[in-house]
């Protein structure tokens, strides 16, 4: 085990010009895209679906693995094990039930947005109310996502947090506001791939310094129980044991990758149908393996430190480690990848917002305008949410892993969303007003269980009993089933008449 070095400089002059490099490079490529994203809404929103499924796949890729996985999945495997991959199971699964379930109907209804799904099949007035539930769930997990950034960028720089901010924010703006989702997934194909290859980079320089290498970086893992995985156990608190793992992985999964338009808009990019579902299976392959990479990189700083954080908060650990232990050179392509990750997540965001603004709560009560006055609409609207999560992510400063408090927050609100979803796939008898209430219910009850701080001692009738804090992974599934069972039977007292839709 080997004793903290004395720290360097952050950031020295070659490392800072190769991270200035990435971001000149990265918005040149996005503005390439300019020009043909200026013909439609489609193109603008949808890249014209012309989008071959790999590129599809690597950008769903990186969009998931976002700056708060490559700085805090190693901080969960610091302090704990693999047990996160027990999620990663249930995302395999998830993907495979909108295979089946979702792609279908949103292919071949030809949608710009996934809320349009829900304006065909019950009106528009819900339309507006998941819409806007995915604005509020994909503006505050997203403001977290932001300043996830600003930890890696003041580690290394030693800049403001909202300086940091400030920067990415206007460069990511840029290429999105001009280029479109055109721009997002060929920049989000080039981030990934750098991202990934630092990533790799960064395990080879953790084994390279400790003494035996690999072998050692395995043993000593190993030995402190830092590779286990599979933690079975109905304890409904746990937020890593299988049966939440591939349980709520797979819910939350159905939520992110079904109903969220992030990661929907991506999906109807594809030129058919076989095309979406590929991508997005292929996609879970590659997320499940990066995820294992980023728990063996936290295993090997817990090695390599002796079990001794070098930083008060495990989210530091990793970009501590970049900033002073790395040679000079593979800092900077470390520090370049994370910011590739970051702006990735950033663009993608500002486009959904964007869209599901315009398409699915202004075009509605607007519908005689020109297709030209649509587009400048829409970049006008990007440039306003780009504001407002720039104004959250100043908001989201707080302890604790980063990539726990986005994922609570997307499982807060991600459960009534999924389940009004499932009553309109599944369901024919469910009416607008009963689906409401639903999700009215859903809501409701998610978020009581995001504020519900720890057990909870009640009385009920005179009887005591313990109402326990739920994991976060639960959460999902707790409100997608309150969502469908409210919806349907809230339909069926109704006195309105089945939608004939």
């Amino acid at each position: 085990m080997l004793a903290l070095s004395v720290p360097r400089p952050p950031v020295r002059l070659f490392d800072l010009a190769l991270v200035a490099v990435y971001l000149a490079a990265t918005t040149f490529i996005g503005l390439r895209f300019s020009k043909s994203s200026r013909r439609s809404m489609r193109s603008y929103f949808l890249a014209d679906r012309k989008v071959p499924w790999w590129a599809i796949a690597l950008s769903i890729v990186a969009a998931e693995t976002s700056v708060l996985t490559i700085i805090s999945v190693p901080g969960l495997a610091f302090t704990g094990d693999f047990g996160f991959l027990q999620i990663a199971l249930g995302y395999l699964l998830g993907r495979i039930i909108i295979c089946v379930l979702f792609l279908p109907r949103y292919i071949r209804s030809d949608l710009l947005t996934a809320y349009q799904f829900i304006a065909s099949r019950f009106g528009q007035r819900l339309q507006s109310s998941t819409a806007l539930l995915f604005l509020l769930l994909r503006a505050g997990a997203e403001g977290v996502r932001v300043f996830a950034v600003a930890i890696v960028v003041s580690t290394a720089f030693g800049t403001p947090d909202i300086v940091s901010i400030a920067i990415l924010s206007a460069l990511t703006l840029l290429y999105t506001f001009q280029g479109g989702m055109a721009a997002v997934i060929w920049t989000d194909v080039a981030q990934m791939a750098l991202y990934a290859l630092g990533s790799f980079v960064a395990l080879a320089t953790i084994c390279s310094r400790i003494p035996g290498g690999w072998p050692a970086l395995l043993a000593g893992a190993s030995a402190a129980h830092k590779l286990t995985f599979l933690h079975f156990s109905w304890a409904l608190g746990q937020s890593y044991t299988f049966q939440a793992g591939l349980i709520g992985g797979c819910f939350l999964t159905l939520a992110s990758h079904g109903t969220d338009q992030l990661m929907v808009q991506r999906l109807l990019a594809a030129r058919n149908l076989r095309d979406s579902q590929v991508a997005l299976l292929v996609s879970g392959a590659i997320v499940f393996l990066q995820f294992t990479l980023f728990l063996m990189i936290g295993a090997g700083l817990f090695v390599y430190y002796g079990g001794n954080a070098p930083m008060a908060s495990p989210d530091r650990v990793f970009p501590d480690f970049i900033a002073h232990e790395m040679p000079m050179g593979i800092s900077g392509l470390m520090i370049a990848a994370i910011l590739a990750a970051a702006m990735s997540n950033l663009s993608a965001s500002l486009n959904s917002l964007a869209a599901t603004s315009m398409i699915d709560l202004y075009i509605p009560h607007h519908p005689g305008l020109k297709e030209q006055e649509r587009i400048r609409l829409s970049r006008l609207i990007t440039i306003g949410w780009s504001v407002v999560l720039f104004a959250l992510a100043l908001l989201s400063r707080r302890g604790g892993h980063v990539v726990e408090v986005g994922l609570s927050i997307a499982s807060a609100l991600s459960g009534a969303m999924l389940g009004v979803f499932l009553l309109g796939a599944l369901s024919r008898r469910t009416t607008e007003n009963g689906a409401m209430a639903g999700m009215l219910a859903g809501v409701a009850v998610n978020l009581l269980l995001w504020l519900q701080p720890h057990d909870l001692n009640v009385s009920l009738l005179g009887i005591p009993f313990t109402l326990p804090k739920i994991a976060w992974t639960w959460w999902v599934l707790v409100g997608s089933v309150l969502t469908f069972v409210v919806g349907y039977f809230a339909s069926l007292i109704s006195l309105r008449p089945p939608a004939s839709r």
